[in-house]
């Protein structure tokens, strides 16, 4: 009998050295996978924040376009020059001569450049000449407009431009 009794002992000492070593094994088990579960989070933190940075940095660089497009728009005042130039070889195009008379600045929220113009030649050339300024991409609109015809026949407009501008440090680079 006592073998039997032995063997029961065996047994369940065996049984509950596997038990044992089965719960030891199963908290280690666990206590791993928690930690394989928090650095993925942390791996997905890390992820979803590259995302939006990239994300962002997308939006920024359509942003920058689009306020590059709009500032095209303004006249800085450090491109007058280029502006006046470019007004006078909108007349040539034409077939009118465009003569700046002045030019004058206002300064506040939203700073204007303040031309005054004379366009000299054919009706046709002078009129088509204000056509062309007043729709050219910038921020243009006229304050005043007249049409006189001269002895020999030609044609003068007497143009006052109020044209947006910005600042030369508010001009994207």
């Amino acid at each position: 009998m006592r073998s039997h009794v032995f063997h029961l002992i065996v047994a369940c000492a065996i049984s509950i050295a596997a038990l044992a070593g089965y719960s030891l094994w199963y908290v280690a088990v666990a206590k791993k996978s928690a930690d394989v579960a928090g650095l993925q989070n942390q791996i997905d933190a890390k992820t979803e924040t590259a995302s939006r940075i990239a994300s962002a940095r997308a939006v920024l660089a359509d942003v920058a376009g689009a306020e590059a497009a709009v500032q095209s728009y303004f006249v800085p005042e450090t491109g007058v020059v280029a502006f006046i130039s470019g007004l006078e070889a909108r007349g040539r195009a034409q077939g009118a001569a465009v003569s700046v008379l002045s030019v004058s600045t206002t300064q506040g929220a939203r700073p204007t450049l303040l031309f005054a113009l004379t366009i000299k030649g054919t009706f046709d050339a002078v009129m088509r000449t204000v056509g062309v300024i007043e729709y050219a991409p910038h921020d243009i609109s006229f304050s005043g407009l007249s049409l006189v015809q001269n002895e020999e026949g030609d044609w003068q407009a007497d143009l006052k431009l109020v044209v947006g501008s910005v600042g030369a440090s508010a001009r994207t680079p």
